[in-house]
């Protein structure tokens, strides 16, 4: 036996072939396709459907940024008098502000945006904002307008004519534009924006029909998109510069949010500022307004001491006493006026309220105790404007208010402390004064009593002028102070929102798509072709077992019929090729002996009754002489290709009778083909073959014709087989193609380790090459292919 023939070299298991396994996939290159075109075709829907472009806008500001040299330049001519004390700015605190809920909430009551016009489409809705037709406003609006969610649909009727319908469609009425409509929401007014209505060609088309749906949504729930797609970062760690960015499907709105946001935090800054500037103005003209009645009154009263003594120049007589005396006199009145203004302020610290400030700039500055005053007034200014602004967004029984109110009341009594040390310290300067003047007056002893009683006008009403014009200094500083305030944030580029919008992103969508095109079928496959455990192709086979392969028969679309001399397909050429192949493994038998061929397979049904009938037909149509015998005697099925008689081997085996060539039948078509048929299926098969005169029978065959053909019985079900292998040359065992399961080759490989069938060689039947199984036989096969030409594209 030639053990050593084989067409390819011999394959390892663990071998990988990259080209293989490309192959394995391309060969399904329509499903490919079409699964790429119906990805692409679902991402075209999807982005043009179900998405909505939406665009970014962007705003950069510059803030005050007390660390940073964020002070306008405009106010550092006023620094020498002391009006940029309070409360300093960070960039970290302001990015917080511009983010807080409540500025969000302001931006969108002021600009309207919890209004929504949406005209809808054949597909999907469309918002409208500048270019909506018509306008909604609100003049009269009810306490739950920014609570509830509600909506509207208006249809045009005419030029000035429209009808208005609720959330429910009923009908509310038809009113006229510009008239005020009255709901339970409010009262507010629809104005027809004639510019929208305009197109491009000029031509107004105002009285065309057209539907708009209003929509109303709480307020709560817009700030909260809005806030959640804001985004404000500040540029670099080494500037006060923020960058503020949104999100938003119409540009317009985005641009206007983002302005709109800017115009109020600053808005809302110079009013917290004015506000310690106001009440220091405040209180300024009411001690002004008293200090002037007192003034008056001192100027009165010296008026009418000089008349009653008829004094005019009193100093002259004074001479040298009184310029030593000068010194004592000015500290005395500057001591006396500290201590009014002192006095002043316990008396406004006294009558304070909660949320009342005290003024900043009026405590005496040449005192020691000054600079713990003046840090105990600045702070509970700060502590006084946080907790206003805190309380414009929260109730007087918040943790926050509560904690305040208890710092605030501390700071009072620090102030209060403060202030009556400082007229301590006061009153005894005053009283150390009065002393040395006391000194003073013993050696003025001979200026008259009028002098005396004349000097003690004249310091009240020099007290009573200091004083006033004190005050009238400090509400001229104020003043300006509140005419100057600078806005928080330099708008650096207002609000520009880019044209190419930054989600969906069409590229890489329609490139997942594409992907998710290739590996849907691609999973497909792979995971088909890793639950299928058939046979798929002659690596398969020889993988497992290392016996001659004798070739591949690919599918045959005229399965029942047999090879003839015309016969083009590829299951005919391949046939040819494996019966020249098995000439090779039939060399071994001597000249003159005819060559007997035996088929088998592991189970039924993979053909092999088809491969040994069409192996017979195709070396008769060599011109040699052919027995084709039927010794599957269980399951006969040579019927299905060749018409033969119902008697046959067994009813010659079974009888007395030797002649064995009147059961043997010549088959039409062909010159030197007979038939032995299976004759009919005995009780005890596996004693017939046992008998010797199966051993008889090819003896005389061998002698009459130059091939044998036997057909056998498949080997895993039955011994029949075994009992007559020894009667071989050669060995045909029989796979098919998607039929048999991987882990049966084991049988085969048993077979030939074990050497029970002589000269085994394997056989692959029933192929597919349009899957790259197989080889791919015949030049003309695509011609008796009649199938559709969508069968052939998906290989149906």
């Amino acid at each position: 036996m030639n053990q050593e023939f084989n067409t390819f070299e011999e394959q390892n298991e663990n071998n990988f072939s990259i080209r293989e396994q490309i192959d394995k996939y391309l060969i399904y290159w329509h499903w490919l396709v079409l699964g790429v075109l119906l990805s692409v075709i679902a991402a075209f829907l999807y982005l043009r459907y179900y998405t909505s472009p939406s665009y970014k806008a962007v705003a950069t500001i510059l803030v005050k940024d007390d660390k940073k040299g964020g002070i306008a330049s405009e106010l550092a001519a006023f620094s020498d008098i002391g009006m940029l004390t309070g409360a300093k700015s960070n960039v970290d605190n302001e990015v917080e502000v511009l983010k807080s809920r409540t500025l969000v909430e302001n931006v969108i009551q002021r600009l309207d945006l919890n209004i929504f016009y949406i005209a809808e489409g054949r597909v999907k809705s469309s918002f409208l904002y500048k270019d909506s037709p018509i306008k909604m406003e609100f003049t009269n609006k009810s306490k739950d307008f920014y609570l509830q969610n509600f909506a509207y649909r208006i249809e045009n009727k005419s030029n000035n004519r429209f009808v208005i319908y609720d959330e429910k469609e009923n009908k509310l009425g038809e009113y006229s534009y510009g008239n005020e409509v009255k709901t339970k929401y409010g009262t507010f007014i629809v104005n027809k924006k004639l510019e929208n209505l305009v197109d491009a060609e000029g031509k107004s088309h105002s009285n065309d029909p057209f539907v708009v749906h209003v929509k109303i949504v709480p307020l709560s729930k817009v700030a909260e998109n809005f806030k959640t797609k804001l985004m404000v970062n500040p540029l670099s760690k080494n500037t006060s510069v923020i960058e503020l960015s949104l999100i938003d499907p119409v540009k317009e709105r985005a641009e206007d949010f983002l302005n709109a946001l800017v115009r109020i935090y600053n808005e809302d800054a110079i009013a917290d500022k004015n506000f310690i500037s106001e009440n220091t103005s405040r209180f300024i003209s009411q001690r002004l307004e008293l200090i002037t009645q007192e003034l008056d009154g001192v100027e009165k009263n010296v008026e009418g001491y000089k008349k009653q003594n008829k004094i005019t120049d009193i100093t002259s007589e004074a001479g040298l006493f009184l310029e030593s005396a000068s010194q004592y006199e000015k500290s005395v009145i500057e001591t006396e006026t500290q201590m009014k203004v002192v006095a002043s302020m316990k008396d406004f610290l006294k009558n304070s309220k909660k949320g009342d400030l005290i003024p900043s700039n009026l405590v005496p500055s040449n005192l020691a105790s000054n600079v713990t005053a003046s840090t105990s007034i600045d702070e509970f200014n700060k502590m006084v404007l946080e907790r206003n602004r805190i309380l414009k967004s929260s109730t007087p029984n918040n943790p926050i208010i509560i904690a305040l109110d208890e710092k605030i009341e501390a700071l009072k009594i620090s102030v209060d402390e403060s202030l009556n040390r400082m007229q301590s310290a006061l009153t005894i300067k005053k009283r150390n004064l009065d002393r040395q003047e006391g000194l003073l007056g013993g050696r003025i002893s001979r200026i008259p009593t009028q002098e005396r009683e004349f000097r003690v006008l004249q310091r009240q009403q020099q007290i009573k002028e200091s004083l006033y014009l004190y005050l009238l200094q400090k509400r001229e500083e104020t003043a300006i102070s509140l005419a100057v305030t600078a806005p928080n944030a330099k708008v650096i580029d207002a609000a520009k929102a880019s044209d190419i919008p930054v989600s969906p992103k069409k590229n890489l969508i329609y490139l997942g798509a594409l992907f998710m095109g290739l590996l849907i079928p691609f999973g497909i496959v792979y995971l088909r072709d890793l639950l299928d455990t058939k046979v798929k192709s002659r690596q398969d086979i020889e993988a497992k077992i290392k016996a001659p392969f004798l070739g591949d028969i690919p599918q045959s679309l005229s399965a029942n019929e047999l090879i003839t001399t015309t016969s083009r397909s590829s299951a005919a050429e391949a046939l040819r090729i494996a019966k020249t192949n098995l000439e090779f493994m039939l060399n071994h038998v001597p000249d003159g002996q005819a060559k007997t061929i035996f088929l088998t397979s592991t189970f039924p049904k993979e053909g092999k009754t088809f491969i040994t009938a069409n192996i017979a037909a195709t070396i008769a149509l060599s011109g040699k002489k052919v027995l084709l015998i039927g010794l599957d005697i269980r399951n006969p099925r040579l019927d299905d290709y060749i018409p033969i008689p119902s008697k046959g081997l067994t009813n010659y085996l079974s009888s007395k009778d030797d002649d064995i060539n009147s059961y043997i039948i010549k088959h039409s078509g062909f010159e030197e083909f007979y038939v032995l048929p299976s004759g009919v299926i005995p009780p005890n098969p596996a004693e017939l073959l046992m008998s010797k005169k199966v051993n008889t029978l090819f003896e005389q065959l061998k002698k009459e014709y130059d091939y044998i053909v036997v057909d056998t019985a498949p080997v895993s079900l039955v011994t029949d087989t075994m009992l007559v292998a020894h009667l071989a040359d050669v060995f045909i065992y029989v796979v098919r193609a998607n039929y048999l399961d991987k882990r049966m080759l084991n049988v085969p490989q048993t077979i030939y380790r074990e050497k029970k069938l002589p000269n085994m060689c394997l056989l692959l039947n029933d192929t597919d090459t349009t899957k790259g199984y197989g080889y791919g036989y015949g030049y003309g096969a695509d011609l008796e292919d009649e199938r559709p030409w969508w069968q052939k594209l998906f290989n149906r």
